[in-house]
């Protein structure tokens, strides 16, 4: 790889590592690149990115990012998993890693606070914003719906009256 290829390299790291709120650096020991490319469709379509990084290259892409923390992670071979969503990433390596045992999960960052794999782990069982947005107006509707009722079976009771 030649110099300028790996300084824009860095530079595109190190933007993703600006702008994600949750990294998982994972080790993907033996994967085939066949199992590499349904891992990589796998994590899109749960809505974060993977990639397979160098680890130097990582290193110095971490320098002044909220992800810096996480430096000494990197060791091995090496793939990370981000995400804007503090869920995604999470609920994406999970899954792999149940479904793989050559990928392991070693930890990460999120918002910028070092995690292991139990706390990845434990953000992957929490539901969706989406999910909870769906809770949070359920609970809403369900006491207005409980209200409508009552108004209505008492409008009923004075008529008949």
């Amino acid at each position: 790889m030649k110099r300028e290829e790996k300084q824009q390299m860095i530079a595109q790291m190190s933007d993703v590592f600006k702008k994600a709120k949750l990294v998982v650096v994972v080790h993907n020991n033996g994967l085939s690149m066949p199992q590499t490319t349904a891992l990589r469709n796998a994590i899109r379509a749960d809505g974060a990115n993977y990639k397979v990084a160098k680890n130097r290259l990582a290193k110095l892409a971490l320098a002044g990012t909220p992800c810096e923390s996480m430096a000494d992670l990197l060791t091995g071979p090496t793939g990370i998993a981000y995400s804007e969503d503090e869920i995604a990433a999470s609920r994406a390596v999970v899954k792999m890693a149940k479904e793989s045992d050559k990928f392991v999960i070693v930890g990460g960052v999120m918002n910028g606070e070092k995690i292991d794999a139990a706390k990845v782990q434990q953000l992957a069982a929490l539901p969706s914003l989406d999910g909870l947005r769906g809770k949070l107006v359920g609970l809403l509707q369900a006491p207005a719906g409980q209200l409508a009722r009552l108004a209505k079976a008492y409008s009923e009771k004075e008529q008949a009256a």
